[in-house]
């Protein structure tokens, strides 16, 4: 009988997602946080579920080649891997990849997955904040407790000073009601917008203070503005020319500066020429706007009122090359028409709704190019696919969260 508070000695075997390590014992699985595969440990569990015991590694009795000192809190958001050597942990996101397909999806890849590396130190141009009583930070795992955004490298120390200034700023105006901060920059770091949402007003007069912080180019809020909400990022995407994004700082955009244009230039390796897009969950627009400068004719679908917006703009930036479109995604494939060459997907992390993969399959798309944040999701997508007569022709991966157990994966379906 396991118990909250024992001490396991473990052989590690693999990793799972969300970044615990499996091992067994007793014919029990136990997920184990700090550990590395092949390695050999004693773990405290931490909590008993019906299926599966959780527990974190107290002390390593054979270390792995590939661990390594882990700088600051290893709980901190974004340090789950910390410990790890980058190479292993490239590799071991192939191998949660291809284990997640081969569990969720019943299904074999094409070939080995490729994992494109990310410089490890400030890679994030965007982050949500968490503000408690005079903490401004990322939130410990599984915890509500306060870490400093500075230790884990995630964000540029320029960023860290300017929101150190912006905290002291907050706490010496009095607005205590702020309880997060949502944090955009661009790619060059020449911008960088924050927007402070909370339980109180902010006046005018506070705005313009915070405003004033050293670093910030806008500081918004639900009252107004000062500065400038808005960001823009020029990508050059392979041989085809500069692009010009504009997004508000609460728009979903990728998030890592140094794979942006790598993982748009991906996608966009996966059309042909003047083609007829299709670009479901489009966002602000950043693979329908590269497209659309390579030649193809796309069709842009956003739900989000404030993604829609800069959709709208930037659309309009490149003619008629992009039609933007302000509707849910299900929504518009029930009325959408056949002839569609290529369906790009973005969808958050909950996946493809089955209504939306029934909407797929009626456009009859040559080819579909997935992007997916979350790879059980996109196993359990893929498996519907492959159902509905497309082939998993290539999967291909990057790293745009190191030191997480997070990795992004583009799928392409062929019919």
């Amino acid at each position: 009988m396991i118990s909250a508070g024992d001490n396991l000695s473990l052989t590690i075997e693999k990793p799972v997602a969300g970044g615990r390590m499996l091992a067994r014992l007793d014919g029990r699985i136990i997920l184990v946080s700090g550990a590395i595969p092949g390695e050999r440990v004693r773990a405290r569990v931490e909590r008993v579920t019906k299926g599966v015991v959780y527990a974190a590694a107290a002390a390593i009795d054979e270390p792995s080649r590939d661990r390594r000192p882990a700088a600051g809190d290893p709980l901190c958001g974004g340090c789950l891997y910390a410990h790890v050597a980058y190479p292993r942990q490239l590799d071991l996101k192939a191998r949660v990849v291809e284990d997640a397909f081969a569990r969720v999806g019943q299904l074999a890849l094409p070939g080995p997955v490729q994992v494109v590396a990310s410089p490890e130190q400030g890679y994030r141009m965007r982050a949500r904040l968490h503000v408690r009583g005079s903490q401004i930070g990322f939130f410990r795992e599984g915890t509500h407790e306060i870490c400093d955004v500075l230790q884990t490298g995630q964000l540029l120390p320029a960023t860290c000073d300017a929101l150190d200034r912006l905290d002291v700023a907050r706490r010496s105006l009095g607005l205590e009601a702020v309880r997060e901060i949502e944090l955009a920059e661009n790619l060059d770091a020449s911008a960088r917008v924050v927007y402070l949402d909370g339980q109180g007003p902010i006046d005018a007069r506070q705005l313009d203070l915070l405003g004033a912080t050293q670093g910030l180019t806008g500081v918004a809020a639900a009252d107004g503005v000062c500065g400038d909400a808005y960001l823009i990022d020029v990508l050059t995407v392979g041989n085809g020319p500069p692009v010009s994004i504009r997004r508000h700082v609460l728009a979903f955009f990728q998030g890592n500066r140094y794979l942006l244009e790598a993982l748009v230039a991906h996608v966009m390796g996966q059309l042909a020429p003047a083609e007829r897009v299709v670009d479901l969950y489009a966002g602000v627009g950043v693979f329908s706007i590269a497209a659309a400068a390579c030649g193809a004719r796309v069709t842009a679908v956003e739900g989000d009122t404030v993604a829609a917006a800069d959709l709208r703009v930037n659309a309009a930036a490149v003619g008629d090359g992009v039609v933007a479109i302000h509707q849910p995604v299900e929504e518009f494939l029930r009325g959408a028409s056949v002839g569609v060459h290529t369906i790009i997907v973005d969808p958050p992390r909950t996946g493809l709704s089955r209504e939306a993969l029934e909407g797929l399959a009626s456009l009859d798309a040559r080819r579909i190019v997935y992007v997916s944040c979350d790879v059980a999701t996109l196993a359990r997508d893929t498996r519907r696919l492959v159902d509905g007569g497309y082939t998993l022709a290539r999967i291909d991966a990057f790293d745009l969260f190191p030191n997480t157990p997070h990795v992004e994966t583009v799928a392409v379906f062929d019919r």
